[in-house]
């Protein structure tokens, strides 16, 4: 098909074009406002925001992991992950132990007393989100749900092809 064969492009098609670019630029200012509020947070804790990242991931986990399991977590190579649990152990939100089960093992385990006061934390903060989310109905919730999982599974591959040098398209 030649240039000139090819469909005018229709009001839909603009329509598509203007609320594309509008996404674009209301999720750069989302990414963004999301950053500045993690080191806002970060500077209230006193910690690195990757730490506090770490931190709210750890949270998540049901049992205790290795330093391995924190770099897979976080993206980051095994040294830089011991590095950051060597800083969370040293602000006493983590302690290292050996693995019951296999003494080779090292086991990253958060302190329960710092993790009540991450989460009163969170708890304060989320109270104006809950808000916000009251608005929402139940499919709208499930959309957002979606997309916030559709999203943090792209962001792991992107951030994977970025550590590995493959920017082509």
């Amino acid at each position: 098909m030649t240039q000139k064969d090819a469909p005018l492009p229709t009001a839909k098609d603009a329509g598509r074009a203007r609320l594309m670019d509008e996404l674009r630029t209301a999720s750069r200012r989302y990414m963004a406002s999301y950053a500045l509020f993690n080191q806002a947070v970060a500077d209230h804790l006193r910690l690195h925001p990757t730490d506090l990242q770490c931190l709210n991931l750890l949270s998540l986990e049901e049992e205790p992991v290795t330093t391995g399991r924190v770099a897979e977590l976080t993206g980051l190579t095994t040294g830089s992950a011991t590095r950051l649990v060597d800083r969370l152990e040293r602000s006493g939100h983590v302690t290292r132990e050996r693995d019951t089960k296999d003494r080779r093992r090292v086991l990253v385990r958060t302190v329960p007393e710092r993790m009540t006061e991450f989460g009163a934390l969170w708890q304060r903060l989320n109270g104006a989100y809950t808000a916000m989310f009251d608005g929402y109905e139940d499919d709208e919730i499930a959309l957002l749900i979606g997309y916030m999982r559709r999203t943090t599974e792209l962001s792991a591959a992107q951030m994977e092809r970025l550590r590995g040098g493959d920017l082509a398209l």
